[in-house]
């Protein structure tokens, strides 16, 4: 295996500094075992952040590390006696058995599913052969498919692979070059589009599983995709008009006058007629949204076992849509690795207080426990955004920040506000990744088709980034205490 050598620069880095760490003399109100977990935290977001290795390479290191480390240190309650490695590396695989492991798992067999069937394509297409020609109408278009795939969908990257070559096409069809304006203007409505959703919808994006599941091993309790919607959507839907207005003001492309609607009415006939599979897949699909939206009101089935319910019909022969052979090559199994890791690592930290002792001394030193709640809230939303700049992975972020606002929560007057609330409102600002294309892998996606700049998404980024953020903080202070999140 070859490693380019900044990339070797970059992991010698990483371990200097976990090192450094690990032999720093070790605070009174520190426990061995969470200055370990600290050091391990700083090795994985270095890697994180520059992504010397590959993520899934980095969660191998980063259980193994945590094995050793943990399993060699004195445990909290009796310091005599050590964790031990079985017992440690219990610690650092036990975001393996995390129920919202499993929901990711199963969202990424439905995105699978999808794409198998041609299903998403086909919604697409009909959507955006719905809108019109206009440019204004276009992205509007663009906008509501990110909605509607979000629901269905539950990968961002999923859903930007299933838009970008669309639009692409829709460009092609107006006989313009993909360097062209209306391109820019798409593929960048798209993307931020699905950012956008990314926090209106619980199952649309893993990072949200990351902040359920520290939610339950913390509170013990979840947050149903009903209750989720109601305290999201409205954000993403005002941000969605938001998104419209600064994208048709900020690129006007100049295209030709032809009835492009009929190329994407022909591209919708040449799929033909909705395959019996995809009927099957409409109804799985639709029951899932209704069981979900319908979680703890109308029956008692939590979303996980929902969707695991519907993996298990969706490869029931006959009855199912494909069998394991198919599906296996179809699923990133890596991204599953990466996402228990994450949880683990985040537990780790929770339960060696080594969050906790963070917090303390950065947070609680900067006299944000004593802040009046709105205005704590916009300190943390700004050095949230402030440090996405440097994460590649928001699922990455959420692993490493959201521990550190529980313990943050925890040290706060519990009947002051919700701790839950707080920790939610944080994941939501997790998943902006609005200002440059590297801060999220759909943006990624998009930006590799050469048909916009950093700069040109920069500029609708610093917008969305500055009125998503606002509007967090007027949230904050409104709606979210009206409904009780805070």
């Amino acid at each position: 295996m070859k490693m380019n050598r900044k990339n070797f620069i970059i992991l010698l880095i990483a371990t200097a500094v976990m090192f450094i760490i690990l032999l720093l003399p070790n605070p009174d109100t520190l426990p061995v075992a969470g200055q370990r977990a600290l050091a391990v935290l700083a090795f994985a977001v270095i890697l994180w952040i520059t992504e010397a290795v590959t993520y899934p390479v980095s969660a191998v290191m980063i259980v193994s590390l945590l094995a050793l480390f943990i399993g060699l240190s004195p445990t909290i309650e009796d310091p005599s006696v050590t964790y031990g490695t079985s017992e440690a590396l219990s610690m650092a695989i036990g975001g393996f058995s995390s129920t919202a492991v499993l929901l990711v798992g199963g969202a990424l067999v439905l995105a699978a599913a999808m794409e198998l069937t041609g299903l998403h394509r086909r919604i697409a297409l009909y959507i955006l052969s719905k809108v019109g020609t206009q440019p204004g109408r276009l992205v509007m278009g663009t906008i509501l498919v990110s909605f509607v795939l979000a629901l269905f969908v539950p990968s961002a990257t999923a859903r930007a692979g299933t838009l970008v070559p669309i639009l692409l096409g829709i460009v092609a069809a107006f006989g313009l070059a993909k360097e062209s304006k209306l391109a820019a203007l798409l593929m960048i409505t798209a993307v931020q589009s699905i950012s956008i959703w990314n926090i209106g919808i619980k199952t649309a994006a893993a990072q949200n599983m990351v902040a359920l599941g520290f939610i339950k091993a913390e509170y013990g309790m979840d947050i149903t995709w009903g209750s989720w919607f109601l305290y999201a959507a409205p954000w993403s839907i005002i941000m969605s008009f938001v998104l419209y207005i600064i994208m048709t003001r900020l690129i006007k492309p100049d295209i030709p006058d032809i009835t492009q609607g009929n190329s994407l009415q022909k591209q919708l006939g040449e799929l033909g007629k909705m395959s019996s599979k995809e009927k099957k897949l409409i109804v799985i699909a639709l029951a899932l949204l209704i069981l979900w939206s319908t979680e703890g009101l109308l029956h008692p089935f939590d979303s996980t076992t929902i969707m695991i319910v519907a993996v298990a019909v969706m490869l029931t022969p006959i009855v199912g849509i494909f069998d394991w052979k198919e599906v296996q090559q179809k699923v990133p199994w890596g991204t599953l690795i990466v996402f228990a890791t994450g949880v683990s690592l985040g537990t780790v930290l929770l339960s060696t207080e080594g969050a906790s002792w963070l917090s303390a001394n950065s947070f609680e030193a900067l006299g944000l426990t004593s802040m009046p709640l709105v205005r704590m809230i916009a300190l943390l939303a700004a050095f949230n955004i402030l440090i996405h700049l440097g994460f590649a992975s928001a699922t990455s972020l959420a692993s490493a920040f959201i521990p550190i606002v529980i313990a943050l929560a925890g040290s706060i007057e519990a009947t002051s506000f919700s701790a839950i609330g707080l920790v939610v409102i944080m994941q939501f600002v997790v998943s902006f990744g609005f200002l440059l294309p590297v801060n999220a892998p759909q943006s990624m996606l998009a930006y590799g088709t050469g048909t916009f700049t950093v700069k040109d998404f920069l500029k609708s980024g610093i917008a969305l980034t500055v009125i998503g953020y606002l509007l967090i903080i007027v949230f904050s202070a409104t709606y979210w205490q009206w409904i009780g999140l805070l």
